[in-house]
């Protein structure tokens, strides 16, 4: 079983919010396969399904954004995941607006939702797709700047962006990563304009 993972804030007052942009991701995927009916498990809301021939659990923890590992090292224990089986979509702040890049294990970079999932998993190894959603340009303004809905001009974009990532799902659950990175920013590739990612940090890679 491959465990799909959005990070996100359960509520409708967070819906919309930059933060929830992986929350976003999975109910895009949940629709688009006919993943669920959606149930609460986990410490979650949990979609069962497949894609392409492979069995997916869908999971939107609902213990709120940075406690998310709680909730995955749970399901993920049941069902005795590997963490190479485990893929979380997430916003990244260091990549530009509507930048996608695939990783496997590595550090935080300050996002506490991945750190909760490493501490609690006690496996750092798990799969992130990161969901570019820009910086504001100031270590003071990121919490304003992901706990704000992507305003108007930017929800083209963000269509684009996760309809991309349903249409190329089935090379993220065959395990082609590299293949799946490509083919999501081929079929939504980002605009040069509209947004900016923190100049230092965005190299595309870490």
């Amino acid at each position: 079983m491959l465990l799909l993972v959005g990070l996100g804030n359960p509520g409708a007052k967070y819906a919309g919010n930059r933060h929830n942009i992986g929350f976003m991701a999975v109910d895009a995927l949940a629709r688009a396969y006919a993943l669920g009916p959606w149930r609460k498990k986990f410490r979650s809301d949990v979609a069962e399904g497949s894609i392409d021939g492979v069995r997916v659990l869908a999971m939107k923890p609902r213990t709120f954004y940075n406690d998310s590992g709680h909730a995955v090292a749970e399901a993920a224990r049941f069902y005795k995941i590997a963490a190479n089986d485990i893929v979380v979509f997430y916003d990244e702040i260091d990549l530009a607006p509507g930048r996608f890049r695939m990783k496997t294990g590595g550090g935080a970079a300050g996002n506490n939702g991945i750190r909760s999932i490493a501490a609690w998993y006690d496996d750092d190894n798990f799969r992130r797709a990161r969901l570019g959603t820009g910086h504001p340009g100031h270590a003071d303004l990121v919490q304003g700047h992901v706990l704000s809905d992507f305003p108007k001009a930017e929800r083209e974009w963000v269509h684009k962006l996760l309809d991309a990532v349903v249409k190329a799902a089935p090379l993220l659950v065959h395990g082609e990563d590299d293949k799946y990175q490509a083919e999501v920013m081929r079929l939504a590739p980002a605009e040069k304009s509209g947004g900016r990612a923190k100049p230092q940090l965005d190299n595309d890679g870490d």
